[in-house]
């Protein structure tokens, strides 16, 4: 029971992560009027540092984290996501907002690192699956929920009321947590070092292992964030909000249905390819069907079921791949660091791509990065049997 409870827990925390970009981006028009002289150009980056970091320092933070102790980590990176989001929510001049973003992405790069690694630990063996693809929602349905509740207490309360209780939600999670994530092992007594940080994010990246689900995730992070964001505007009006709230919600089930009756019979790593088989076939099928928008729907919606898996296999891989919570942490560090990668490159470029090939642009773009996700995964599959 008390393993239950601390699954819940850290997933809360990662709804509370989630939360770091999707209060902002949710208030978009809020914070247009707050800063004016930025602009859309402003508010987005307002939106994107917080993924900045984690870009940045993905793998770093995975490898501190294997050294300083997760339940430290994420104590750590819930205090100071209640504490920054209390300072956001009172808009402080534009140079404090900017500044106070940038170390909340550093909150949240440390969140979703331990997140992963804490939740395989707290899971028996025989539930890891669930619990993985239970994590692997956090993010789309943190958005979905928004979507909803954000409106009315942004009518009511205005931003500092939204952000204020993020930094509730924040708290709590702190307290639960301090309760329930067990303390943390002795620190390893030499630390090799092998020529630093660089050397490190190569060591992390050459391995079949530690890589292999984030080499495959990247894939997956430059298709849904993207087709979710454009995807459901290019619909006729009617068929808009149907897409657009549709999609997380199907990956949403989606993942949540592998972990519980796929994943204890079939491996992760071959659900990875298989999700990413079946994106390819929903994108052709959209392809082919976009002058029968009905239909075309079914297809996008079959695109977020198809992404649902790859997302929710990917994290599964971890604890698949990796016994030691230390290697499990560095895994998790580069999901993180190339999750943030294709979460910032996906959109502007499907953007551009859209606005010069119209509808044909989602199929060009996301059917070679299926068939990519795939290679990838086989590929890394390879190289681990060799070992």
């Amino acid at each position: 029971m008390r393993s239950a409870a601390r699954v819940i827990a850290i997933w809360l925390a990662g709804l509370g992560a989630a939360a770091q970009f999707a209060r902002v981006s949710v208030s978009y028009a809020d914070l247009g009027r707050v800063y004016p002289g930025h602009g859309d150009v402003g508010i987005g980056v307002l939106v994107s540092v917080v993924g900045l970091v984690g870009l940045i320092f993905g793998t770093t933070a995975g490898l501190a984290v294997s050294r300083i102790g997760p339940r430290r980590v994420m104590l750590a990176a819930l205090a100071a996501g209640a504490v920054l989001s209390a300072i956001e929510a009172l808009l402080p001049p534009w140079p404090v907002m900017i500044a106070a973003r940038i170390v909340e992405g550093i909150s949240h790069l440390a969140i979703v690192v331990v997140g992963p690694a804490a939740i395989a630990a707290a899971a028996s063996p025989r539930r890891q699956g669930l619990a993985m693809t239970l994590w692997a929602t956090f993010f789309a349905l943190t958005y979905a929920v928004l979507a909803l509740i954000a409106p009315p207490i942004l009518a009511s309360g205005g931003i500092a009321a939204l952000f204020l209780g993020h930094a509730a939600w924040m708290a709590g999670c702190l307290v639960l947590l301090a309760v329930l994530m067990p303390k943390d092992p002795p620190p390893p007594s030499t630390v090799t070092r092998t020529g630093g940080v660089l050397a490190d994010h190569l060591a992390i990246y050459a391995s079949p292992v530690l890589a292999g689900p984030a080499t495959g995730f990247v894939f997956y992070a430059l298709i849904y964030v993207a087709t979710l964001t454009l995807l459901p505007p290019a619909f006729p009006p009617d068929l808009r909000g149907f897409v657009a709230a549709g999609m997380p919600l199907v990956s949403i089930a989606t993942s949540l249905a592998l972990g519980l009756w796929v994943l204890g019979r079939v491996p992760a790593v071959r659900m990875v390819r298989a999700g990413f088989a079946l994106g390819a076939t929903a994108m052709a099928g959209l392809g082919l069907a976009w002058s029968l928008p009905t239909v075309a729907a079914g297809f996008a919606l079959l695109m977020a079921a198809a992404m649902g898996i790859v997302q929710g296999a990917s994290f599964a891989a971890i604890p698949e791949l990796m016994r030691e919570p230390a290697d499990r942490a560095r895994a998790s560090g580069a999901v993180a660091q190339l999750g943030n990668l294709g979460t910032t490159a996906g959109t502007p470029v499907l953007a551009a791509l859209t606005a010069s090939l119209g509808p044909a642009a989602f199929v060009v773009y996301a059917l070679p990065l299926c068939a990519a996700g795939i290679a990838m995964a086989a590929w890394q599959a390879t190289r681990r049997a060799r070992i």
